[in-house]
C-alpha cells in the first residue's frame, strides 16, 4: 500500500520513458495494450494516484475505490480518479482490454470545465459503464488509434491522441441517459454531494505546505454561504450521520495513512491536517482509535 503513486513512479517501475524523442509529450501520456503488458506478479496496490486512467476492461472483476467496491463483469469502461484509492481484483481471467493514463494538464485547456466536474470523475459519480459487444469494439478501435499514433513519429501525434481521450469521454456520456447523471433529487442531497466533495479534495495530503482550511462543519458552511445548521440537517437527512462525525471519519483515515506511509513526525502530521498543536491531535487521535499516533505507527 502507499499514500500515492505519481505518474512518475508509474513510468519508473515499468521501464517506461517519461520523455519522448522529440519531448513533446513531457510524460504526461501513455497508452497500454492490455495483451502486451506483464503480470504483475505483486498484489494491486490500493493507492491514489495524481494521474487520471481510463480503462476499458474485460472479463469479471471487482473494483475496489474509496470505501465502495463495484463487481463488474463483460466489457466495461472504468475512469478512475486521481483523488480516490483504487484498485483491480480478478475474479475470471482476463480477456484483453486497453488503458491511458495522463495528467489533468494533458486536457485541461481543451474542456469547458474541469475534468473533476465531469459526471464519471465526481466524488460520489459513477465511475464504470457496460459496454455491449457493439460499443466495445467503437472504444477499442479508438484505443487501438491511440496505441498506433503513440508509437509514431507524427508530429501532432498528440493532439490526435487528446481528440480519441475526449471522443471516449464523451461517448461514456451518452451512454447514460441525462437524469442519470446527476442523482441528486432534492437539496438535501445536492448539498450533502458538494460537501462530500469539498472534503475529499482536501486529500490527499502530500506536503506539508499544503493547506488544511477546512475541518469543522462551520468552516464549511462558510465556504458554502450557508448557516451551519442547515448543512448540518441536510447531511443528517441524508446519511443518518452528523456533518462532524464525516470529517473527523476522514481525517482519521488520512492520520493513519501518513502514519503507516510516511516518515513525517507526528507533529507535522497533526499540522498538516489543520491542528496547531500536537497535543490537540494526539487527544483527537486517541479519542477516536484508542490509540495514540505513536502506539499506532509502532
Amino acid at each position: 500500500m502507499a499514500v500515492s503513486e505519481t505518474i512518475e513512479e508509474f513510468y519508473e517501475q515499468r521501464a517506461l520513458k517519461t520523455l519522448d524523442v522529440a519531448g513533446e509529450n513531457t510524460g504526461q501520456f501513455h497508452v497500454f495494450k492490455k495483451d502486451n503488458m506483464a503480470q504483475d506478479k505483486q498484489p494491486p496496490r490500493f493507492a491514489r494516484r495524481n494521474f487520471y486512467k481510463i480503462t476499458l476492461i474485460r472479463g469479471h472483476h471487482l473494483f475496489h475505490y474509496a470505501d465502495k467496491t463495484l463487481e463488474v463483469s463483460g466489457d466495461t469502461l472504468i475512469f478512475s480518479n486521481p483523488a480516490i484509492p483504487y484498485t483491480f481484483e480478478p475474479i475470471s481471467e482476463e480477456s484483453g482490454g486497453y488503458f491511458c493514463i495522463f495528467r489533468e494538464s494533458f486536457l485541461s485547456q481543451f474542456l469547458r470545465a474541469s475534468l473533476r466536474e465531469l459526471p464519471m470523475y465526481q466524488i460520489g459519480g459513477s465511475p464504470a459503464y457496460s459496454l455491449d459487444k457493439t460499443m466495445s469494439s467503437e472504444i477499442g478501435i479508438i484505443f487501438e488509434k491511440m496505441v498506433r499514433e503513440h508509437a509514431s513519429d507524427f508530429r501532432f501525434r498528440y493532439d490526435l491522441i487528446r481528440n480519441y481521450t475526449l471522443e471516449i469521454i464523451y461517448t461514456a456520456l451518452k451512454l447514460q441517459p441525462s437524469d442519470k447523471l446527476y442523482p441528486h433529487s432534492n437539496a438535501n442531497t445536492r448539498l450533502t454531494a458538494v460537501f462530500m466533495e469539498l472534503l475529499e479534495r482536501q486529500f490527499p495530503v502530500e506536503s506539508l505546505a499544503q493547506p488544511f482550511s477546512m475541518k469543522s462543519a462551520k468552516d464549511f458552511a462558510n465556504r458554502l454561504a450557508i448557516h451551519v445548521n442547515h448543512l448540518n440537517r441536510a447531511v443528517k437527512m441524508t446519511t443518518g450521520r452528523t456533518t462532524s462525525e464525516l470529517i473527523y471519519d476522514r481525517i482519521i483515515v488520512e492520520a493513519k495513512a501518513l502514519l503507516k506511509h510516511t516518515d513525517w513526525n507526528v507533529s507535522e502530521i497533526g499540522f498538516s491536517l489543520g491542528f496547531d498543536e500536537p497535543s490537540h491531535f494526539n487527544h483527537f487521535f486517541k479519542r477516536h482509535t484508542n490509540h495514540t499516533p505513536l502506539e499506532y505507527r509502532n
